[in-house]
């Protein structure tokens, strides 16, 4: 099945909803320019990582004496990707990037893992190294990193978890040891570092969570290190991949076990400041959750183009007047299926490139805009990661029986969407960050201005009075409620109601804007059979007090 990046969606959402004319960065790079470079990128997604998806995915990258080899394939098209200027996109020219807006540089990154998702996680990592460094590092670290991890000569990572720690980053054991020269010595094991081994790249630039000798209990005493695999003299530095999970999806991408000195320890420098190193990822995976969610809807969109094709192919009966062949797409019930997959996958775009628009007017100073795009952070990374896997299953399900059967590809895109709503924070936390660090944090004054702007469109819609009112008292129960317990069990719910009205929001907006075809039919057809799930999830939230 070939795979078309939807670039007339793109730019009907960055011309007509979402008003990339008004960013500072549209002066120097109109919409005309910004569709030749949308051009591009799909032919590069289209043409030469789509191909690759599903013999990727039956073949795997592969382990052999702590190298991984990957896929088929993958090496020559990363050489295409990276000479062709792709990872640069978003980054600062101080640096070698080409310091295009976010608002562009997330519909190009959703044709990579639209084309392919396994191939798309390898520059995705990356990027939040690159953001971590630029943020925290030394002017030495940014000078010497930065230049060739915005190129895409070298690759970066980020090493978190621990086979006894989990989610839970206060029990990490990994240890630094100080040494006389300034570096540090890295000891301990990561598991589920994505692309931690592989042949893509010259070097691999690991950041790495460990702990100094005097550091005190908990995620306070946590201190973040780059790590290469490669030294600055050349040699090897006393890291290996020791294992590759198998795994439900995802099969091209190496997920690694990664074991830091075993020979004596494993050369670290330390990032900013000790004890910091909580803070400083933070950095890397909040970028990484909007690249997440970016990733749930460009999954949406593959499994979405998928079913469409085979339902317009596939023949099941006859038209009863004409008695001609009739295929599944003219059942009412297929029908409503994929308007459900289209329908979904429009809000879940829209919903990603506006915290795209967001992180650009942030980064031109706009301090509500921050916070704003960081309250929507978390709705985002989790809605359309749930999002994907409920479209990826109705995928399967237009397939029928054929959808079963890995041949047809339908069954790849519901395991591979799988991972997303767990992995870079579980859709769990990410309802806890909502409520407890972003709603919470102003006493939710920019929940509140979030909530203003939904509503002034909103107000416009029918049918959508009574969920408005809910969603008020829901919102001031929860900022008048102490008990974290009971603000816990009903996060979850919370987050599900907000997201879509927020999706609903965006959906008016869509309409108003008077696109044709798809971007006229599936808001009529959201407000009818998908907006009432707000009403249900925010009734939830309500009775759970």
């Amino acid at each position: 099945m070939t795979y078309a990046p939807p670039v007339s969606d793109i730019r009907f959402l960055l011309e007509h909803v979402l008003e990339y004319q008004s960013l500072p960065q549209a002066a120097v790079l109109d919409l005309d320019t910004v569709t030749a470079i949308l051009e591009e990128a799909a032919r590069l997604a289209s043409e030469v990582l789509a191909p690759l998806n599903q013999t990727g995915d039956h073949l795997g990258a592969k382990l052999e004496d702590g190298t991984v080899t990957t896929a088929p394939g993958f090496k020559d098209a990363y050489a295409q990707y990276r000479d062709g200027g792709w990872n640069a996109v978003p980054f600062p020219e101080e640096f070698g990037g080409q310091e295009l807006p976010w608002a562009l540089a997330f519909p190009v990154q959703e044709m990579w893992q639209g084309a392919n998702l396994s191939f798309g996680l390898c520059p995705l990592l990356n990027q939040g190294a690159v953001d971590a460094i630029l943020e925290h590092g030394s002017p030495e670290q940014k000078s010497f990193y930065l230049p060739k991890l915005i190129s895409g000569e070298w690759t970066g990572t980020m090493n978190l978890t621990e086979p006894q720690a989990g989610s839970d980053l206060a029990a990490v054991k990994s240890r630094a040891e100080p040494q006389t020269d300034g570096s540090y010595k890295i000891f301990g094991q990561k598991i589920f570092i994505t692309y931690g081994e592989h042949d893509l790249s010259e070097n691999i630039i690991h950041l790495v969570l460990a702990r100094l000798p005097d550091a005190p209990e908990g995620v306070k005493g946590i201190s973040l290190f780059i790590v290469p695999k490669f030294l600055e003299d050349g040699t090897r530095n006393d890291l290996v991949c020791t294992g590759l999970e198998h795994k439900l999806g995802i099969h091209a991408s190496p997920t690694c076990t990664m074991q830091f000195g075993e020979t004596g320890g494993a050369t670290g420098y330390l990032v900013g400041t000790a004890h910091q190193g909580i803070k400083y990822m933070f950095t890397m995976m909040n970028n990484a959750r909007l690249s997440v969610g970016l990733q749930g809807v460009a999954l949406a969109e593959r499994a979405t183009q998928k079913a469409a094709q085979f339902a317009a192919e596939r023949i099941q009966g006859k038209d009863p007047v004409s008695g001609a062949p009739l295929t599944i797409d003219r059942h009412p019930d297929v029908q409503r299926m994929l308007l459900t997959m289209k329908s979904l996958t429009m809000a879940g775009r829209a919903m990603a490139y506006e915290a795209a628009v967001l992180l650009d007017k942030a980064r031109a100073g706009d301090e509500s805009a921050r916070m704003t795009g960081e309250l929507l952070t978390p709705i985002v990374k989790s809605w359309c990661t749930d999002m994907a896997c409920e479209v990826a299953s109705i995928g399967v399900q237009v397939h029928g029986g054929m959808g079963f059967i890995e041949e047809t590809g339908a069954a790849q895109y519901y395991r591979d969407a799988r991972i997303l709503p767990i992995y870079e924070g579980t859709n769990g936390i990410q309802a806890n960050d909502l409520l407890f660090r972003k709603i919470l944090r102003d006493e939710g004054n920019t929940m509140r201005s979030l909530y203003a702007g939904m509503k002034s469109v909103l107000i416009h819609a029918p049918d959508t009075e009574v969920t408005m009112t809910l969603c008020e008292e829901v919102l001031e129960r929860i900022l008048s409620e102490k008990d974290p317990e009971q603000l816990s069990f009903i996060a979850v719910p919370l987050l599900n109601g907000l997201a879509y009205l927020k999706a609903a929001d965006l959906m008016i907006r869509i309409k108003n804007a008077q696109g044709d075809g798809d971007a006229g039919i599936l808001p009529e057809f959201f407000f009818t059979h998908l907006f009432p799930r707000a009403t249900m999830f925010l009734t939830v939230v309500r009775n759970g007090f």
